[in-house]
């Protein structure tokens, strides 16, 4: 997969695959990614958000919304953050604990399967901040001082029930960046005292906002707001994520719109004979032999999956978000499936 390497670290490179494939069609549909393809809606923001440094009671204001939307008891629990990517590297500076496992799930098993046979895939991010961490089945990471596990997970979907998550004696870092769309399966508000972490952009279709959250105990976030200073977020994100929070009509709207699409796809990419290996409701998790040859005659048709180093018979792809886009995706599959 010699094009796909370069792209197989995270989705959303769109200038390298264009430099990659210069003779791409135009414009590039970008499905590399679980960001959600309807944004929640923006007003106008006031000129005054964008000329003065946010004011405390404002980021106040929004973690006090992401708390009740969470369903945790006190804002003094939430902490906002510039992304849960960032989160995620300043709590492994805060927590550099050598005996710390990263749950790996097997592919192939979707959501509600919890962990597969062997040990498969995770968000790279996690070994990335903890680059000695083991990458272990739940069974074993759970006898570890530090587990660390994204739930539901990407990229397969793979869900680890709430009460075996409970349980736990050990440090959790539970990552619920896809739990928005399935609420059902977050550990929020019965923690445990757990670290939870929550991604605003990939539910709200805002990814550019940069937004996320820890809920942890309170000595804990109180700690940890230290570290991030006085100033954690721009004026324009917090209002943003203050108004998208409170909107629950809205949030409900996504909900349907996410699960629904999802199931959509997953149908569209059966019907061209590709495997089912999971998924949530942000995206699916194909397979296929030559998962090398699809992405290359994907990106070919300006269409940017994402692809697997560690997992070459895989692609992710996410969600069209309008008909044309639909279109454009299952042309793409029917021409390639021909070739077959």
């Amino acid at each position: 997969m010699p094009h796909a390497a370069p792209l197989a670290w995270h989705g959303g490179q769109l200038a390298a695959a264009a430099r990659l494939y210069p003779d791409a069609s135009l414009p590039w549909l970008d499905l590399s990614t679980g960001i959600a393809p309807w944004a929640y809606p923006l007003d106008d923001i006031p000129d005054k958000l964008w000329q003065r440094l946010p004011e405390q009671d404002e980021l106040a204001a929004l973690e006090a919304a992401a708390a009740a939307c969470f369903g945790v008891s006190g804002a003094d629990q939430v902490a906002a953050v510039p992304g849960s990517d960032l989160a995620i590297r300043l709590l492994a500076q805060a927590l550099p604990e050598t005996k710390a496992a990263i749950v790996g799930h097997g592919v192939g098993h979707g959501v509600g399967h919890g962990v597969g046979h062997g040990v498969g895939q995770s968000f790279s991010g996690y070994r990335a901040a903890w680059p000695g961490a083991q990458v272990l089945p739940f069974e074993q990471a759970a006898k570890m001082p530090l587990l660390i596990c994204a739930n539901p997970n990407n990229p397969d979907g793979a869900v680890i029930e709430r009460r075996k998550l409970q349980r736990l004696r050990n440090l959790r870092i539970v990552d619920e960046a896809f739990a928005d769309a399935s609420p059902e399966h977050s550990l929020l508000p019965h923690r445990n005292h757990a670290i939870v972490l929550r991604s605003f952009g990939k539910f709200f279709g805002l990814a550019g906002v940069r937004l996320g959250f820890v809920v942890a105990d309170k000595p804990f976030i109180t700690a940890f707001r230290a570290q991030l200073g006085d100033w954690p977020l721009s004026g324009p994100a917090i209002a943003i994520g203050t108004r998208a929070y409170r909107d629950l009509a809205w949030q409900e709207q996504q909900r349907h719109r996410l699960q629904t699409a999802s199931k959509l796809l997953a149908a569209l990419l059966a019907a061209q004979g590709l495997d089912d290996l999971g998924g949530t409701a942000h995206f699916r998790l194909c397979g296929t032999a030559n998962a090398a040859g699809l992405f290359d005659h994907l990106c070919r048709q300006g269409i940017l999956v994402r692809p697997f180093a560690d997992r070459p018979e895989a692609l992710r792809i996410g969600l069209p978000g309008t008909v044309e886009d639909w279109d454009r995706l299952e042309t793409a599959l029917k021409t390639w499936s021909k070739r077959l």
